[in-house]
Formats: C-alpha cells, sequence, structure tokens
C-alpha cells in the first residue's frame, strides 16, 4: 500500500476554503477546485514508498498485473481505469457533455489523425476513453443534469412570455419560436430544435437572455419556476448573453442534500453550480463544452454526443452492508464508490475492493490492514492499495475519539 500525494487544480471557478477545511489544512490563499487522486497521465498522484516517490501511472505500468490483477487489465489495459476527486465549486462550472466510448476512440484517432495539438485550445478529445461519473454530495450540492420532458420546458417558457405581458414589454422573437419548437410530437426533435437554436448563439439569442434577465429581476412573478429561473438570472450573471444561460431552462435542475448521489452516463448535459462533493469517473479528460465557458466550443461537435432525450434525475442509492458500509454501483463497469463510517473501537470494515483501489479519509483516521502489511492514514491522507494487497480491513486508530469517515473507489466489478 502507498500514501499518496495528490494535485490540486486551480481553477477559478473553485472554493478558497472548501477542500481545505475537509482535509484538515489550511487553504492555499487560492481557489481550490478539485483534488486529483490517480494515475490519469495529466496529473498523477505520487506514490510513497520508503524514501522514495514515483508518479502512481509509472508504478503501475512497472508491473499492471499487482498492481491492478488481471481481470481489470484485460478489460482496461494496462492503467487505473477511474479517477477520483474531491470537487468544490464556488462558482458554475461549464455547461457539457461527454462522449460514449466508441465517440471517444473514433474522435481521438481523427484528431491524432490530423496532428492536432493534445495542448491546442480546439482539441476536443484527449483520449480514447469515455467518460462516464459521478458525484456524491458533501454538502447542499446544486446542478443541472440531463433534459427535462419538453413540455415541462415550455411551461417554463409560457411563463416568461406571460411575465412580458405583464410587464406591457415586447416579447423577444426567440421566445415564440423556442414554444414552436417544444411543441412538437417527436419529443427528441423538439428538444434537438430548441437546444441547436440556443447553442448556435448570436444576437438574437444574446439580446433575448438580457431581455429574460431584465424582465425578471424587475420583479416578474416566478411562481413554480422559481429555481431555474433565479438560477438563469444568477448565470447569467457570470457569463452574460451566453446560450447556456436559456439552455439551462431545457434541464433538470437538482438539488443534492448531503450523502444524496447522482451519476451521469454519456450523451448527458449538465453542469455543476455550486457545492463539495466527491466526484468519480473514468480515467479520461474528454469534455465537449456548450456553454457557460469561455473556453472552445465545437458545436457540430457537441451536437453529435447529445442525448436528446428527456430523462429522470439519475439519482444513485447506496446498497448498505451488515457492517454499514454504503456502496454505490453506477451502471459502469470503470467504478465504484464506498463510504466507511467507523466508531471509536469499532469492529473493521472489509473493503469491497475488485482490483486496485484508491482511498481518502476526510474525518478522523483509519488503520489499513492487508496480509501485506498495514499503513495509517490521518485526516485528509490517501493511498492506493494494489490489487495484489487484498483483502483490505479499515480499521479506527486506537485511541480514536470521535468517528473517522474513508471514501475509497474501486472498479465496478464485483469482487
Amino acid at each position: 500500500m502507498y500514501e499518496l500525494e495528490n494535485v490540486l487544480r486551480p481553477y477559478a471557478w473553485g472554493s478558497r476554503t472548501a477542500i481545505a477545511g475537509l482535509l484538515g489544512r489550511p487553504a492555499s490563499g487560492g481557489p481550490e477546485a478539485e483534488l486529483w487522486i490517480g494515475a490519469h497521465p495529466d496529473s498523477p498522484s505520487v506514490a510513497a514508498d520508503g524514501g522514495d516517490r514515483l508518479a502512481l501511472d509509472a508504478l503501475i505500468a512497472g508491473d499492471p498485473e499487482h498492481h491492478l490483477g488481471g481481470e481489470s487489465v484485460a478489460e482496461f489495459g494496462p492503467r487505473l481505469p477511474f479517477l477520483l476527486k474531491v470537487l468544490a465549486a464556488e462558482r458554475p462550472l461549464s455547461l457539457q457533455v461527454h462522449p460514449t466510448l466508441e465517440q471517444a476512440r473514433e474522435g481521438f484517432a481523427r484528431e491524432e489523425a490530423a496532428g492536432v495539438d493534445h495542448a491546442a485550445a480546439t482539441r476536443n478529445y484527449k483520449d480514447a476513453s469515455h467518460k462516464p461519473e459521478m458525484i456524491f454530495a458533501l454538502t447542499d450540492f446544486e446542478a443541472l443534469c440531463g433534459f427535462r420532458p419538453a413540455a415541462e420546458s415550455r411551461a417554463v417558457f409560457l411563463h416568461l412570455a406571460s411575465c412580458f405581458d405583464l410587464a406591457g414589454l415586447d416579447l423577444p422573437p426567440l421566445i415564440p419560436q423556442l414554444l414552436d419548437d417544444l411543441a412538437q410530437p417527436d419529443e427528441p426533435a423538439a428538444l434537438r430544435s430548441a437546444f441547436e437554436r440556443l447553442i448556435a448563439g448570436g444576437d438574437d439569442v444574446a439580446e433575448a437572455t438580457a431581455a429574460v434577465v431584465a424582465a425578471l429581476v424587475s420583479g416578474a412573478p416566478l411562481g413554480a419556476h422559481a429555481a431555474e429561473l433565479d438560477t438563469a438570472v444568477n448565470l447569467n450573471g457570470e457569463y452574460p448573453g451566453d446560450p447556456g444561460v436559456l439552455i439551462s431552462l431545457l434541464l433538470n435542475r437538482v438539488s443534492l442534500a448531503p450523502g444524496e448521489a447522482v451519476y451521469l452516463p454519456a450523451g448527458n448535459v449538465h453542469a455543476y453550480l455550486h457545492g463539495l462533493g466527491i466526484e468519480v469517473m473514468a480515467s479520461s479528460d474528454n469534455v465537449l463544452r456548450g456553454g457557460l465557458t469561455p473556453k472552445f466550443v465545437d458545436v457540430p461537435e457537441l451536437l453529435k454526443t447529445v442525448a436528446f432525450e428527456a430523462v429522470a434525475v439519475p439519482r444513485l442509492s447506496a446498497e448498505t452492508t451488515m457492517l454499514g458500509q454504503e456502496l454505490y454501483r453506477p451502471p459502469f463497469r470503470e467504478f465504484a464508490l464506498q463510504r466507511v463510517e467507523l466508531l471509536p473501537g469499532a469492529e473493521p470494515v472489509p473493503l469491497a475492493q475488485s482490483g486496485a483501489a484508491v482511498i481518502i479519509v476526510v474525518a478522523g483516521a483509519v488503520l489499513l490492514d492487508s496480509p501485506r502489511g498495514d499503513l495509517q492514514l490521518a485526516h485528509g491522507a490517501s493511498a492506493f492499495l494494489p490489487a495484489a494487497e487484498a483483502p483490505v480491513n479499515v480499521h479506527p486508530v486506537a485511541g480514536a475519539t470521535g468517528p473517522a469517515v474513508a471514501f475509497a473507489v474501486t472498479t465496478g466489478m464485483k469482487a
């Protein structure tokens, strides 16, 4: 087992205090958006083994069968198939979607053949993997997640039209056009038409967005749509006139309480808005952005990856073991998340490990016990657990005065 040093990503949207507070260390003074725990080649964790330090991807490459297990290598290749992040959003992230595995392979091969630099702002595919993911809320967590039914979105835009009537204001031509789009009997076609009209951007979208926000902040009644319309106003404050402001009204507005989780398959248009969470994903950096960002938006490529279907919010419930361990298994083979809580003096909890695992302690301290040795992790510490170390038991440390809480990720292949 190897204790890890991890890379902190200082994106501008990150909280300045949330990750530091969770991990019990001083804040850096700048934004702290994501802590990456894994072997992604862009920001691999560093494994400590006595006095030696080695990037985790390089450590795994030295003996993939030992570190990952034969079944994982056979299915995912000689690389860690998942990535764990601690994510802290103070401001909204970009509106985005992730490709399917087939789309990622085709897009990566196409850009490689065209010689597109991996660091180019116009590069869409950083690797040949898909990026299904999930988020577990540690605080109240706000997000947009997938298309709502077209009829529900149409009701929001009908309400906006009535707001203009009540205020005696001219209705932007874009609103009746969207109402027509959303009235189509074929729901995927309705959602696609409205989305394409908005993602195209231009003066009509920017002007309609400004008019809608002006009507809302002037005191228009929000009625049953308060959460969605407040979100649109707030997004416009960050990205004035951006197509993503009105696109947000086509999407499910999600509020997660601490302990709740959702998963995000390929094609799901989403954006995290605010909150602290444990994010787990396939080890990929493939993101196609659709707005709420100054970064590159490739509209034709985006439209090829979006799934134009209304979906219920893909909430994910825990499986609870006899020992109180919580297991979150989304419908992806690359990863599963475990939450372990230990009271002082409690019996050890066996990790549900399938292949390799990583673990981070977010409260108290734990002792990891495997047939090959022990490793104690303090509050805020993390570790890589090779497949050959299994089975690993998680113990409370002697003399603990409060509960210990840890999150671990392994593959979604059941042990």
